[in-house]
């Protein structure tokens, strides 16, 4: 495994779900963690809470991936180890009512940016032998309708991973996924599909499709990353990480 202390890590939407949980795991172990995130005042707030750096930016942004690049490094003591690609937006509808530029964006959020930033990372991951952790998603193991853009760029995203991991481990880079299940985020709610209180309760209501009826939580997924962002032998990974949700479990 890479050493935690001292490693530099930059997280795409760290100021909050998956990725505020990943970061406080990782500085809570001695990291040096950048986060991201839209807005300024979520960021900086999220970064004081958890004793990290903070810089808002859009990922679909040129100018602000780059920005994101050189402020994980001077961050990480002039050196970047590791990229968690966990940034993304939610969309939903029938295929009807599919709307093109909608569709467009969340193609652009979720994998178009994440490709490019990845892109910028790659020559600073080389120079530390680093890591790349995207994330998936259980949508592309169980079928909910009206999910379709939202589970096709996730699709994208677990093929992007082994395509990178064969392309880059000559470079000894290591790039890897992790599929969350159902843990209450604030995705749906930004897209204006779901209340808080909804989004709990919907996370209940799925308590039935897993193997293990336990509701997840940001730090399942933290411990997760941790493993596959600093584990040295393991590449094109896609690690289910969902109480089981993926195996289709019925209890009829």
């Amino acid at each position: 495994m890479r050493p935690i202390e001292g490693l530099s890590l930059l997280i795409t939407g760290g100021a909050s779900g998956l990725g505020e949980a990943t970061a406080r795991h990782f500085v809570e172990r001695g990291a040096r963690v950048t986060i991201t995130g839209r807005r300024a005042d979520r960021v900086a707030t999220a970064a004081a809470a958890i004793g990290c750096n903070g810089i808002a930016g859009d990922v679909t942004d040129a100018a602000d991936r780059q920005a994101m690049i050189e402020a994980a490094i001077a961050h990480g003591g002039g050196k970047l180890d590791a990229l968690f690609n966990n940034a993304g937006n939610m969309y939903r509808a029938t295929i009807e009512t599919v709307e093109q530029d909608k569709l467009f964006d969340v193609f652009n959020s979720n994998v178009l940016s994440a490709m490019l930033l990845t892109g910028l990372a790659v020559p600073h991951l080389a120079a530390t032998q680093g890591s790349v952790l995207f994330v998936g998603s259980v949508h592309t193991r169980r079928s909910f309708p009206t999910a379709s853009p939202y589970a096709a760029t996730k699709g994208a995203l677990q093929t992007l991973t082994q395509v990178l991991a064969a392309e880059l481990g000559d470079r000894g880079i290591t790039v890897n996924c992790v599929i969350p299940g159902s843990i209450p985020t604030e995705i749906n709610v930004r897209a204006g599909l779901l209340s808080e209180e909804e989004v709990r309760a919907r996370a209940r209501d799925l308590l039935s499709t897993q193997a293990i009826a336990e509701i997840g939580q940001g730090g399942d997924i933290a411990e997760a990353a941790d493993y596959l962002l600093r584990a040295r032998w393991v590449t094109g990974a896609i690690l289910d990480v969902d109480g089981g949700m993926g195996l289709g479990v019925t209890r009829a």
